[in-house]
């Protein structure tokens, strides 16, 4: 399964609330994320506010894609956006910036 890189900026002063926030990720959040493809997703934070994400996903703007038909990820992404720097998308999940993988050693 193809495995995608991107990254967003957490606001400095939100890291706290940002990290608490993904502790207790909605239940109903993580299930329609699982029904839309995103697998082994993780997020990485350093403490500058960059944020990394890695996850697997068969084609990851049909999973993005798929996440706006569901009503728990408008909630959750209005509930993330004041954790962010300003976005070019409407919310974070339209907004990541994929990074190219340039190695891999399997």
């Amino acid at each position: 399964m193809p495995r995608h890189c991107f990254t967003l900026q957490v606001r400095p002063d939100r890291l706290d609330d940002y990290k608490a926030a993904h502790a207790d990720v909605w239940p109903e959040m993580l299930a329609a994320l699982s029904r839309r493809g995103w697998r082994d997703y993780s997020l990485y934070l350093r403490g500058d506010g960059l944020l990394v994400g890695v996850v697997e996903a068969d084609d990851l703007q049909a999973s993005i894609d798929g996440m706006q038909d569901e009503p728990v990820n408008a909630r959750w992404q209005a509930a993330m956006t004041p954790f962010f720097e300003p976005l070019p998308g409407a919310a974070a999940d339209t907004s990541l910036v994929l990074l190219e993988r340039v190695f891999h050693l399997a």
